[in-house]
């Protein structure tokens, strides 16, 4: 399964575009109160199974990590189940702080 890699810029680009996208932050709390994109929907990876419910399977979705791992692994998970289209924002938020806002604390 083919999922789309999208940079922070990327993304922020598609955005000013006009598409609208879910952003999905699947760090710990720890991580979220260090650094966070302001309205990114915000649950740990391992509560996905129990809470995909809360998102809306016919809307983009792009998913957000600290660097791009855990969010890919999220996004097959999501797109297995039905979520279309699924992006994964590559870098994740550490490469958000580098590429797009330097007043994200990086960690």
């Amino acid at each position: 399964m083919e999922i789309e890699q999208l940079t922070p810029t990327d993304y922020l680009r598609r955005v000013d575009d006009g598409e609208y996208w879910q952003l999905l932050d699947v760090r710990e709390a720890w991580e979220t109160e260090l650094a966070s994109v302001t309205d990114s929907i915000r649950i740990p990876m391992a509560e996905i199974p129990a809470r995909r419910s809360e998102l809306d399977a016919g809307t983009p979705i792009a998913v957000i990590c600290y660097s791009g791992v855990r969010s890919q692994r999220v996004a097959v998970f999501l797109a297995e189940h039905g979520f279309e289209p699924v992006a994964n924002i590559a870098g994740g938020i550490d490469a958000w702080s580098v590429e797009v806002d330097a007043s994200i604390p990086r960690y």
